[in-house]
């Protein structure tokens, strides 16, 4: 009987709820659509309804906006779509407006709209403008925050006036994703200003918890209103010249259309990839591959729910080929390609009105070869290292309570001919109590992978409950993987064989002390131990520190880690069959920073840092800072540089192109230095026209001791009495240099079409010469030869429904007229 009462206490108090008053704003038709020109003397505006009594949420939690700073919203609609204008009272010399380039928010004050057609607390469309006339737009979800990689086509202006700032938007229906029988719309306005970090919004926000989708007001009033036929036509030109080959033109279309009234198709159609932005390449030691994030935009836009489980690594598609290649006597690879070509991909998604989200996408590479030639006969050939592939993504996710949603994922990869498939497939659910105040996530993921030897089944899990409201929080939770999961088909994983469990405890402010605008601390625990053998690993302990000051609005922060006793390696031998490790103890490292106030014509930020070994016998440290100075010239040109250096010294590690000794790992102690230097900068003319400049160069030497160590099979290293050239092994020293610089100009001369072309030369040089300074590993480096690439691109933008509103001839004023009848009488048969 106790255990039962137990049980219903602990389901009351985790699925209970706390009711609260919603703002309320009733919206109208009008007949006579307002000129987008942030001018607010339409006749539409002089009845509507008004939003206004914004309450602040940072740094001051639940103070009034005063009638100095008072914001008064109002919105109509028609059946294209909603009309919203703002007056932002402020003062006009203290207003920050700084020109950017779209969803860059630069130092600029903002108005939000937020719109959630389904009201379902979770799935949001933003829409953004600035002071300076910039847009930005996002779909944001409890899941995966703010996505600014979503670009709609919509139309806003703005006025700077005597006594504050107007905006003036359209927002098409072709932007939103909506039912018609959903009457209740959820609405946010959002106001910030860049001077002091203030920030307000129309319904109030609690941010001690809760997703912010939660607090959001009602829209109400739309009616009779029908989804567009949401078909966007994106054909582009794009012309590439290369001095390392010939030119090459492409011509192709992008496309989005709405399958159902909630449910979208993208597709792009012979995919031009040639204006991406370069990697930020780097010298990896380590045992895991390189990765680099996603610059492609059809890979970074609208892939929220394909994001689910963790099983999608979009730069797998179109990536190197994984095949090997099979040389007989003589034979050399003369080409061997870095990447396939992605011949179409498509994405469906959607959610439906009662929270159900639908995914599917499909990729198709073609099938690439690598070239062999006979260094006798001089015969060439061919054997292929990528075949034709298919990568699938399904997605099902059900959202539920306004918070909490659970989800079934599964990938899939089929490669013509004797090349592997493989499959994943993740349930994955992240559940809050209708309070807010706890959360459980977690994940079962199974990979399967039809190798030579057969069906390859692996397992992983993931669970973390915390709480979730309050100053103080704190959470649980526990990882796990077999020695067979393995998902980099499709996705990405480092590691498998693991059980590792976690401790986080964290405190915040919400409300502004007299030095400070926001502060966290936060502290965890880490434990680890392999799956199989059942056997310690490590543990870690560390403090994290944040902190925004309340006059001088400058950011700072620290932490430090303790990888206390010993620490079992598995990885660094690279030996995972034989579970060999390297033992290292007592590793201490710690960081602290700092970020001025951006609003400054000048501002800094800087970094310094440092780690080392408690271990008899190592004399292990490194030292690592950086300081990059941000110059805003203006409010259009802004300039910023920043230069990092780090210096390791006595690490010891996998030397990796030593290790042909028989029967020994081979490691070494070396020494490395990198410096970083990259420099941004951008001139807006205006909102639709901007030049950007990007320049990186990386520099690093690794510098090997001449004698190496074996690896012993207790976790220690021997070292060897020859050296590395007396073993007859090959030097494993390294300078490794690379410089890229993108110069840049996009012209926005239509809404969503866009002019873009740009310059792009880099270089590369990777050797032994270990012992060279900066200024000689740079003269080398501007030695190789630079490979320089223009490129110009052509996108215009066609809306199905505009093209055909303009073909298609009406008697004037006969949909006006019908529209207001069938509103003055909706049953009459003849309408």
């Amino acid at each position: 009987m106790t255990l039962r009462v137990l049980l219903i206490c602990f389901f009351l108090c985790f699925f209970s709820s706390i009711g609260q008053d919603k703002k309320e704003l009733h919206i109208k038709r009008t007949y006579n659509a307002p000129k987008i020109d942030g001018i607010l003397d339409d006749s539409v505006w002089q009845d509507a309804d008004i939003a206004t009594d914004f309450i602040q949420f940072r740094p001051d939690l639940g103070k009034a906006a005063t009638e100095d700073i008072k914001t008064i919203v109002k919105m109509a609609y028609d059946d294209t779509g909603i009309y919203v204008a703002a007056y932002m009272h402020d003062d006009p010399e203290l207003i920050s407006k700084q020109f950017t380039s779209r969803d860059n928010f630069g130092q600029s004050d903002f108005f939000l709209v937020v719109l959630n057609p389904n009201n379902d607390a979770q799935n949001d469309t933003e829409f953004f403008v600035f002071t300076s006339g910039t847009q930005a737009d996002a779909i944001a979800n409890p899941n995966i925050g703010e996505d600014f990689s979503w670009n709609a086509v919509w139309d806003s202006a703005v006025k700077i006036n005597d006594d504050g700032w107007a905006v003036e938007m359209k927002i098409p229906y072709r932007t939103l994703r909506f039912s018609t029988d959903v009457e209740t719309w959820g609405l946010q306005f959002h106001r910030r200003f860049r001077r002091n970090n203030e920030q307000y919004t129309w319904n109030p926000l609690d941010i001690t918890k809760g997703n912010i989708g939660l607090y959001h007001g009602e829209l109400k009033g739309i009616k009779d209103i029908e989804p567009p036929v949401r078909l966007n036509l994106y054909p582009f030109a794009s012309t590439v010249f290369d001095n390392k080959s010939k030119p090459d033109f492409n011509l192709g279309m992008d496309v989005k259309y709405g399958i159902t009234e909630n449910i979208t198709l993208d597709a792009t159609l012979i995919p031009d990839f040639s204006q991406a932005g370069f990697d930020n390449l780097f010298l990896n030691l380590g045992p895991f591959e390189q990765t680099f994030n996603e610059q492609r935009q059809f890979f970074t836009e609208g892939v929220d729910l394909f994001n689910k489980g963790n099983l999608f690594f979009s730069r797998r598609v179109g990536s190197a080929p994984i095949g090997s290649v099979e040389l007989e006597d003589n034979e050399d690879v003369s080409d061997y390609p870095d990447e396939v070509k992605v011949l179409n991909a498509l994405k469906v998604s959607g959610r439906t009105k009662k929270g159900l989200g639908i995914g599917f996408f499909n990729a198709i590479t073609e099938k690439t070869d690598a070239q062999i030639v006979n260094s006798v006969t001089g015969d060439t050939r061919t054997q292929t290292v990528e075949p034709f592939t298919n990568y699938n993504i399904m997605v099902l996710d059900q959202q539920f309570n306004g918070n909490s949603s659970i989800a079934l994922v599964n990938t899939n990869v089929l490669r013509e001919g004797h090349f592997r498939d493989a499959n994943a497939t993740a349930l994955v659910a992240n559940i809050f109590n209708k309070r807010n105040t706890y959360n459980i996530r977690g994940d079962i993921r199974m990979s399967n992978r039809n190798l030579d030897t057969g069906i390859e089944t692996g397992l992983s899990s993931f669970i973390l409950v915390r709480k979730s409201h309050g100053k103080l929080r704190y959470s649980f939770d526990h990882s796990f993987s077999n020695e067979t999961f393995d998902i980099n088909d499709l996705g990405l994983n480092f590691t498998n064989n693991y059980n590792d469990f976690g401790v986080d405890v964290s405190y915040r402010i919400f409300e502004a002390t007299e030095k400070l605008n926001q502060f966290s601390i936060n502290a965890w625990y880490n434990y680890r131990r392999l799956y199989r053998p059942s056997t310690f690993r490590g543990q870690n302990a560390g403090v994290n520190v944040y902190g925004k000051t309340r006059k001088s609005l400058m950011d700072f922060g620290g932490d430090i880690n303790y990888e206390m006793g010993k620490q079992y390696d598995f990885f660094e031998p690279r030996d995972f069959e034989n579970k060999r490790f390297f033992i290292y103890e007592n590793r201490l490292n710690g960081n602290v920073w700092i970020s001025s106030n951006y609003n400054k014509p000048l501002a800094i930020d800087a970094n310094i840092g440092g780690a080392t070994l408690f271990e008899d016998g190592r004399d292990y440290n490194v030292i690592w800072f950086g300081i990059g100075p941000r110059i805003q010239i203006s409010d259009k040109f802004l300039v910023s540089y920043s230069f990092s250096f780090e210096n390791e010294l006595n690490d010891r590690g996998y030397a990796n192109n030593s290790n042909d000794f028989p029967d020994q790992i081979v490691f070494g102690e070396r020494d490395q230095k990198t410096i970083v230097n990259r420099m941004t900068g951008s001139y807006n003319f205006n909102p639709f026209n901007s030049i950007n400049l990007t320049f990186r160069n990386y520099w690093t030497t690794v510098h090997y001791d001449d004698q190496p160590f074996f690896l012993q099979d207790d976790g220690r290293l021997l070292r060897s009495v020859n050296t590395f050239e007396q073993l007859g092994l090959d030097d494993s020293n390294v300078n490794f240099s690379t410089w890229n610089i993108d110069l840049s100009y996009s012209w926005q001369f239509a809404p969503g079409s866009f002019l873009t072309a740009l310059y792009r030369n880099q270089l590369f040089n990777s050797d032994t010469r270990s012992s060279d300074n900066f200024g000689d590993s740079l003269n080398t480096l501007l030695e190789q030869d630079m490979q320089h690439i223009v490129s110009v691109r052509l996108q215009y933008f066609i809306d199905y429904s505009g093209l055909r509103s303009i073909f298609k001839k009406k008697p004037k004023n006969t949909d006006k007229l019908s529209s207001l009848a069938r509103h003055m009488n909706p049953n009459n048969p003849l309408l």
